[in-house]
């Protein structure tokens, strides 16, 4: 018998910060009837893209994180700031990298840690990027972009120079979709 949902019996905010808010709930087990509190981040949605060009090249950005106090390689992406999701992805891309795209699609979503945080993570391929200027960055950016071709992506998560679990999910959105694409050619 599958476990079912758990009785929520309060829920609080504690404290609002910039980018998440913390809130404890306090909710009883249905299978023991015992009630538990657990802290929850509350964070808008969040945005991925994965630009390509016509070369077939990723748009990357390398920039440090504070979180692990190192630097990362990874896609553009951000917190929707309230837009909607396409809208926030086409800003992220614009703001990061200084490229532009005509048509963006959905790959899919995640959610980035059901445990802890109320969010999903959107995931855009944006394809024949173009230079349409500079980077626009935020005072909390230091963003160098670097292009790599897309078939050097799985040898890069592969090495450890892409470690960003929600990167190497948007990947898996895009190879899947390649493939299935492939799968679906040949039954044709």
């Amino acid at each position: 018998m599958p476990p079912k949902p758990w009785r929520v019996i309060s829920s609080c905010l504690d404290k609002s910060y910039r980018i998440f808010r913390i809130r404890t709930d306090r909710a009883a087990s249905p299978r023991t009837g015992e009630s538990h509190e657990f802290y929850i981040l509350e964070s808008a949605t969040w945005v991925n893209v994965i630009p390509l060009t016509p070369q077939n090249e990723v748009v990357l950005v390398q920039q440090y994180r504070h979180g692990i106090r190192d630097l990362t390689l990874e896609i553009p992406g951000g917190l929707t700031d309230h837009d909607p999701p396409l809208e926030a992805a086409r800003r992220e891309l614009r703001e990061e990298t200084g490229y532009q795209c005509h048509d963006l699609l959905c790959l899919g979503s995640v959610h980035p840690n059901p445990a802890i945080l109320n969010n999903r993570c959107f995931t855009y391929l944006a394809r024949d990027v173009y230079l349409a200027g500079g980077q626009d960055q935020d005072e909390r950016e230091d963003i160098a972009v670097i292009l790599k071709p897309l078939a050097e992506i799985p040898q890069l998560i592969r090495e450890g120079a892409i470690t960003n679990a929600l990167v190497i999910a948007a990947f898996y959105h895009l190879f899947m979709q390649q493939g299935e694409g492939t799968r679906r050619k040949a039954e044709d």
